[in-house]
């Protein structure tokens, strides 16, 4: 497989071979891929449990356990002003 990089992108992966971070560029690649990878499944597992507590969240309105926005966001608004200037 071959690769073609921006001179920027060039660049810098021989920035990092010369600091020592990596010893080659396929190091850093690997690297770079397996960063990717784990920031995709994190990505995944966040958006699985999105889903999770939408549904939750719904099942609770179609029982009608319903809160007043008005009432949470100025609860958070005292939180956050009781945070900002304790007493």
């Amino acid at each position: 497989m071959n690769i073609v990089l921006s001179p920027e992108q060039e660049q810098f992966v021989h920035e990092q071979i010369a600091c020592g971070r990596y010893n080659s560029a396929n190091d850093m690649i690997r690297e770079a891929l397996r960063l990717l990878e784990e920031r995709n499944e994190s990505s995944h597992h966040r958006f699985e449990e999105l889903r999770r507590e939408i549904a939750i969240g719904i099942e609770q309105a179609d029982r009608g356990e319903l809160v007043n926005g008005k009432e949470v966001f100025s609860k958070l608004r005292e939180r956050n002003d009781a945070q900002i200037h304790p007493k």
